[in-house]
């Protein structure tokens, strides 16, 4: 198995940017398609070019790669897009959502209290005892032998 792991976002902010393209909005607005044509079968639409800072610039694509790129925005029957669900649903919106905010407003805010940060090589619970190091694995977790290792530390009487 091979996984891409870069990291895709900068921030939470980018984030919801990135998902609200795609849950609050068609895949396509008529508008946006600027020729359609029949002799070349391709289709020109106006797009933002996230690149460049959102600019918007006309892209071309092959009939064949339009429709693919436009069937990945089509939910599966039975799926809600989620700004009709909810509380962004229609009666939400109107009705319930202003009585909620105006609740929320109300209501007081405790601060979050912070935990003291452990104390480096000290127990946890007892904030005296020294932790030692008895053994070291990598990110896949402890070898398969670790119970030997140990005991092969304590008859050698290494730490």
């Amino acid at each position: 198995w091979v996984v891409f792991a870069n990291q895709p976002f900068g921030s939470p902010k980018y984030v919801i940017e990135y998902l609200g393209r795609y849950t609050h909005k068609i895949a396509i607005s008529n508008h946006r398609i600027t020729d359609v044509d029949r002799k070349n079968r391709s289709v020109t639409f106006t797009a933002k070019d996230y690149r460049r800072a959102g600019k918007k610039v006309n892209l071309t694509l092959s009939s064949q790669e339009f429709v693919r790129r436009f069937a990945l925005h089509v939910l599966p029957k039975g799926f809600t897009r989620i700004r009709h669900y909810g509380i962004l649903s229609s009666s939400w919106k109107k009705e319930k959502l202003p009585k909620l905010q105006a609740e929320l407003a109300t209501v007081k805010i405790e601060p979050v209290r912070t935990k003291e940060p452990l104390l480096h090589r000290r127990c946890p619970v007892c904030k005296k005892g020294r932790l030692h190091t008895i053994l070291l694995f990598n990110d896949r977790g402890p070898p398969e032998n670790w119970r030997v290792l140990l005991k092969d530390r304590k008859l050698n009487g290494s730490n």
